[in-house]
């Protein structure tokens, strides 16, 4: 994710093996072994093999702790009273440290310890994720219910329906525990202050970690071994989104005070709209892997032997597919390090000459209109993955009355898995079938038209919201006779209170059992939990009890049929990453294409994955119909209007899918008409147009040297 960083300068030093071998003395203990030993029993951290094991857990847990919060984003606001604007800020905070830093890693790379700078980047990184969960450790125990004085148990009678001198009396309780004091205000700010600073740290300890490690493992692998270390590191690190929300399915079933339980225990369920799990657990215990995966490389070599031997098993499939390819694949990688470019010339460049060289490279790479147009493609395409992976937990929630952990399983077991496949889809094609740029154009637009027709029917899949008594305002919905006037009126309701109640013969919602006007709160014990109840209800047109908690959604079946059309989109997607990334790199010069590929990586940061979530939040902010207000302003949002907010959120995810599919088709017309163009005039050297991308697959890892 930035520009090629390794020196290339350094594989013609391969013949030097004993200098090479015992260069960076005293980093590890395998330096200080004698040469003679070392063939007998060479240090494991002189094995690249060893080094990509390392990397690929390492990068594992990097995303992991980077993705966790998406997983727990509506879990967080609940806590802090944030809004869906400010979480996408938060989520997308890490990119802006990331961003800022990532362009000079290739001046820089060839001139450290890369194992090092990995490895202390890493510690940063879970240096990072303990600093996410300090809010929750200087934070007041969660109170979930705010009517009730800050010296009673919570869910206690002050929000049923008193008389009017009783509520009165009690009125004034709640303020002394919910003071809006410049005390709470500027801790508060302090919270979400801290959170951004974890973020950013998150983002700037990632810097180093995949392009050193990328380059690392190229310098040093045997030519023909490269690819195949790095489709393997990618393997593995894909399946760290996954993880993350598995991670929260887990620790969203946790209580968030699980380490400072109230007396007498909680009452609430994770179906309560009240609940809010153990978000910071997750970051514990990412944090910790990725301290734990960081430690090896503060053991590994500045530099170290060039692998010697290719795989036995890699040898026997090429020399069975065909000895040509073999011989051809393995005099093509021996050429590139003699060729010049920005590659070569980096680590001799000062910064002053470094700053002054990279804005001529990317004006010249902009005005190639292959380029640019596969890069605005993949911005469109990754403006709908990042508002999709952090909103859609949360739409999932709110649409569906599905809990915060059960809407992260399904999405870690089944978009996640569907994008890799995808991706894995994409690459098989345009390997097996020796795709060229036309083909692959046309690979890239039938994957974004397939993704844009599985979205149509997601518009049409869930519910309105049900009839809500207590809200101000509620579009679309009358007043229906489970509405009784003057009911209300001996109760004196909380204008703040928040514990809401289901009457589930009307499907109609409370917000507070006095507004239901309930004078009674009954707890029934079956098995290991509690069910509570309210009764006595003047408010509720049967008179019986009703139920504490939301109504669940009238649609809470569709939470499956819309996940499989979402993931199968995910995975049509998913298979236009290979072959648009290979028309990126058989589109620029070869001497810009380790730039090209950089420049592409912060475009696609500083245009899709820093404003999308932000963009997704405030659409979904303007669905909400009642807010709770914190000290006079306006917090978490409380209800929104399901039509809305499906609408709007589907909608955007479909604006970007139609501007990917537009793109798309703009490169294939464009490379018809070069085509047409080649067809009509003499042609020296023939092929050269419609050269197949995987004619060279030796290249790939020095064309992906990121």
């Amino acid at each position: 994710m930035g520009p090629r960083i390794g020196p290339v300068g350094v594989e013609p030093q391969v013949p030097d093996k004993d200098n090479k071998a015992m260069m960076g003395t005293g980093d590890t203990p395998g330096d200080k072994v004698s040469p003679d030993s070392q063939d007998l029993r060479p240090s494991v951290f002189h094995s690249i093999k060893f080094f990509v094991l390392c990397h690929s857990l390492l990068q594992l847990a990097q995303l992991m702790i980077s993705g966790y919060l998406k997983s727990s984003i509506s879990t967080v606001e609940k806590r802090f009273g944030l809004s869906s604007q400010t979480s996408g800020l938060l989520a997308a905070f890490n990119e802006v440290g990331n961003t800022a830093l990532i362009v000079f890693v290739s001046y820089f790379g060839s001139r450290v310890h890369r194992p090092r700078l990995i490895g202390c980047g890493a510690i940063l990184v879970a240096l990072a994720g303990l600093l996410m969960t300090l809010p929750h450790f200087i934070s007041e125990p969660y109170r979930y219910d705010h009517a009730s004085p800050a010296d009673e148990p919570q869910d206690s009678e002050a929000s049923l329906c008193l008389p009017t001198a009783s509520a009165t009396a009690s009125a004034a309780a709640p303020s002394n525990g919910s003071s809006c004091s410049s005390y709470t205000e500027a801790r508060h700010l302090a919270v979400v202050g801290i959170m951004f600073m974890a973020q950013t740290l998150l983002g700037v300890g990632g810097v180093p970690i995949q392009p050193f490690g990328i380059s690392y493992i190229d310098d040093f692998a045997h030519n023909n071994n490269s690819p195949l270390y790095l489709g393997i590191l990618f393997a593995v690190t894909m399946m760290g989104p996954g993880l993350a929300y598995g991670l929260g399915g887990l620790m969203l079933r946790l209580y968030v005070d699980i380490d400072r339980m109230p007396e007498g225990g909680i009452s609430l369920t994770p179906k309560d709209p009240r609940w809010v799990g153990a978000w910071w657990l997750g970051f514990l215990v990412s944090a910790a892997a990725v301290a734990l995966a960081a430690t090896p490389y503060f053991f590994f070599p500045r530099e170290m032997v060039k692998e010697k031997d290719e795989l036995h098993f890699r040898r026997r499939v090429l020399a069975a597919v065909s000895k040509g390819k073999a011989s051809s694949s393995e005099q093509i990688p021996e050429e590139s390090p003699k060729k010049g470019g920005p590659a070569q010339i980096a680590p001799d460049l000062t910064v002053i000459q470094f700053i002054k060289v990279f804005p001529k490279v990317l004006l010249r790479t902009l005005r190639h209109p292959i380029f640019l147009l596969v890069v605005l493609s993949q911005v469109c395409m990754s403006s709908m993955v990042a508002g999709m992976a952090t909103f859609l937990p949360k739409f999932l929630e709110r649409q569906f009355s599905v809990t915060a952990s059960y809407a992260n399983m399904l999405i870690g077991c089944l978009s996640i898995p569907s994008a890799i496949l995808g991706i894995v889809l994409g690459g098989i094609l345009v390997k097996r079938l020796h795709l060229g740029p036309l083909h692959c154009s046309a690979l890239c637009l039938l994957g974004a038209l397939s993704c844009l027709f599985l979205s149509l029917p997601l518009f049409f899949m869930g519910c309105s919201t049900h009839q809500i008594i207590g809200i101000s305002h509620q579009p679309g919905v009358q007043p229906g006779p489970a509405l009784l006037p003057g009911c209300g009126t001996p109760c004196s309701c909380p204008s703040d209170g928040f514990n809401p109640v289901c009457d589930p013969s009307a499907r109609v919602e409370y917000l507070t059992p006095c507004h239901a006007g309930c004078t009674r709160r009954v707890v029934e014990e079956a098995l290991n939990k509690s069910q509570v109840f309210y009764t006595n209800c003047s408010c509720v047109e049967s008179g019986g009890p009703v139920s504490a908690g939301s109504c669940d959604s009238a649609c809470s079946h569709l939470v499956l049929p819309f996940m499989l059309l979402v993931s199968l989109g995910a995975a049509m997607s998913s298979v236009t990453h290979t072959p648009s990334f290979m028309l990126i790199l058989r589109g620029v010069k070869k001497e810009d294409k380790t730039l090209a590929v950089g420049i592409q990586f912060m475009l696609l940061r500083v245009l899709a994955w820093m404003p999308s979530p932000v963009i997704h939040g405030s659409a979904i902010d303007t669905t909400c119909m009642h807010w709770a207000q914190s000290c006079g302003r306006r917090a978490v949002c409380r209800y929104y209007d399901h039509d809305l907010l499906r609408n709007r959120f589907i909608g955007l995810q479909f604006f970007f899918k139609t501007g990917t599919l537009a793109c798309f088709a703009l490169i294939l017309a464009i490379l018809r008409q070069q085509e047409k163009e080649e067809r009509t005039k003499v042609v020296t050297r023939p092929g050269l147009q419609q050269q197949p991308l995987v004619s060279e697959p030796e290249k790939k890892p020095e064309d992906s040297r990121v």
